[in-house]
């Protein structure tokens, strides 16, 4: 996959997560167990935008990306409706909220989906209408052209999480390091991004001794995964362990200390700087996670789609550079992630100095870290 940044620089906004309730059901939910809700009142103008989001799984979707890009849109398109949905990992259900929401005359689709190549059909479907579509955070495939992506350099997330896991391991002198590795779900193509880019680092420095995917990004997944890698190469035939997201993580953890492994003395990393990823840094049974400045990212999307809505073209400079979907080069805005480790250093920056200082859980965000954890927060002048 052919990806390029300009050098325009990217305006990373200071991140305040206040987790949003959990999804209310509308009278008819657009397509089978996901749910859909209006998120604004529309009081003049009119009109309606879809916003569909993949899964509940991953605690983001709820609780920041939703909150943060439907109060930008509500800010820039004040009396325009966000019909949202999400489908709970199911491409079939993704596919009907789509067809609901087009049905009910939606100007603009925000669309991050379940399956990449599956929601192609939805985009063509939707350019049928000349209804524009903007594919969020995962990159939409299947003989598409979305009009819009907008991500992170999610090849890049990839190779962060394995340089860091690749020094630590070296500062703690391991030579020939075995690892494992369980990736995201196939049917995302963040998660085969991902690889690529922890694959482009391991590969010819690390023996990996066991890999396998994560079906749903499930935690149980993974658990199950683990255990079965830890029956095949025993507890002493890895030294650290890679997860494609904090999820897996934790999964992950939770079977090696079944096994009875001190998971202290083998480093793992995840992805989305999760609150109980983070506590797991600060307990020591959690090496790194990468933060993905999530607000930036949905209010970019959102003021987007506001703009698309009205007819117009994107503000100068938030457009930044191109992804090839295998169909075309998709005109995107790709943000930069950030690894993150307790005291930071490497290619990681520390807890104190990323999702706290940004407020990431909300202006409370140092207390709901350091509940249960204080003494490790006064060592790490987390505060």
């Amino acid at each position: 996959m052919r990806l390029s940044i300009s050098t325009v620089s990217i305006s990373v906004a200071l991140v305040a997560v206040s987790v949003a309730p959990g999804c209310k059901k509308a009278d008819k939910p657009a397509g089978g167990t996901g749910s859909s809700g209006s998120a604004t009142t529309p009081s003049s103008g009119g009109g309606s935008i879809a916003l569909l989001l993949p899964e509940s799984q991953t605690a983001r979707y709820e609780a920041a990306d939703r909150p943060f890009f439907e109060a930008k849109f509500k800010e820039l398109c004040p009396g325009v409706e966000v019909v949202y949905s999400n489908a709970n990992q199911v491409a079939a259900d993704q596919q009907q909220q789509a067809e609901a929401a087009i049905a009910r005359g939606v100007k603009v689709i925000v669309l991050d989906p379940v399956d990449g190549d599956a929601a192609g059909a939805i985009v063509n479907n939707a350019k049928a209408r000349s209804i524009p579509v903007i594919s969020y955070d995962r990159l939409i495939k299947g003989g598409s052209s979305p009009d819009y992506y907008v991500s992170f350099d999610n090849e890049g997330v990839g190779k962060l999480q394995a340089q860091a896991l690749l020094d630590k391991l070296t500062k703690d002198g391991v030579a020939s390091p075995k690892i494992t590795m369980i990736n995201g779900s196939p049917t995302d193509n963040n998660a085969s991004l991902f690889k690529q880019g922890a694959h482009s680092v391991f590969d010819g420095k690390v023996t990996i001794v066991k890999e396998d995917a994560a079906a749903n990004w499930k935690p149980e997944e993974a658990q199950q995964l683990m255990e079965q890698f830890i029956a095949a190469v025993g507890k002493d035939g890895f030294d650290a362990a890679y997860q494609a997201n904090d999820g897996t993580s934790g999964g992950a953890i939770a079977a090696m200390k079944t096994a009875g492994i001190d998971v202290k003395k083998k480093p793992t990393v995840g992805q989305d700087a999760e609150l109980a990823a983070i506590q797991r840094i600060l307990a020591g049974e959690q090496y790194a996670t990468v933060y993905k400045r999530i607000q930036p990212e949905a209010e970019q999307t959102a003021a987007l789609a506001c703009a698309l809505f009205k007819g117009e073209k994107p503000a100068a400079g938030l457009v930044n550079g191109k992804v090839n979907n295998g169909t075309a080069d998709i005109a995107s805005i790709l943000l930069i992630p950030v690894a993150v480790s307790l005291a930071g250093g490497g290619v990681t920056q520390s807890v104190a100095d990323t999702v706290v200082k940004d407020k990431f859980y909300g202006p409370d965000s140092a207390a709901k870290i350091c509940q249960g954890y204080e003494a490790a927060c006064t060592a790490a002048n987390i505060k």
